[in-house]
């Protein structure tokens, strides 16, 4: 995916636990998050990277989120809500999208890492504003909508984005 020029600032949002449902369910592999944020940047100049976990204090959670950091990641963490009837719930829409907003007036391209449809007419509001949007997902498990909203689309579901 080239970009429209090299002094293109661009902002990278990472929806992790999406990616990281999606490369568990279609193909029990990680994440290479290194090669999402090197793909997503392509040679522009980056402005911020940012990855929205959720916090369900799981043994390994902590050194994950350490090597998102040193990959370049600023990490935005919530924790994992169980309810009375024992269902349990965490998402990142909202914080990611007022992000994407606030970040608009500071880029020219964002890169959406995720494959929710929730997030469609977040791209719309985003290219009327005059900023380019990416989506970089799993094919298999990302938005049909979401995929027509955005100026480009990258399929992750390659070896080189999987550990």
């Amino acid at each position: 995916m080239p970009p429209l020029h090299s002094s293109q600032r661009v902002a990278v949002l990472a929806d992790a636990q999406n990616l990281y449902h999606s490369a568990h369910s279609l193909f029990s592999r990680n994440v290479d998050y290194d090669a999402v944020l090197e793909q997503a940047v392509y040679e522009r100049e980056l402005v911020r990277a940012i990855a929205y976990v959720i916090r369900a204090h799981s043994p390994d959670e902590e050194r994950f989120f350490e090597a998102l950091s040193d990959i370049g990641y600023e990490t935005k963490s919530k924790d994992l809500k169980t309810f009375a009837d024992g269902t349990k719930k965490a998402d990142w829409d909202v914080g990611l999208s007022l992000d994407a907003i606030t970040l608009a007036q500071h880029v020219d391209a964002i890169v959406l890492c995720t494959g929710d449809g929730d997030f469609t007419r977040l791209c719309w509001h985003l290219r009327h504003e005059g900023v380019r949007v990416e989506v970089m997902s799993f094919r298999p498990s990302t938005s049909e909508d979401l995929i027509d909203a955005a100026d480009s689309f990258v399929d992750l579901a390659e070896d080189e984005y999987l550990l």
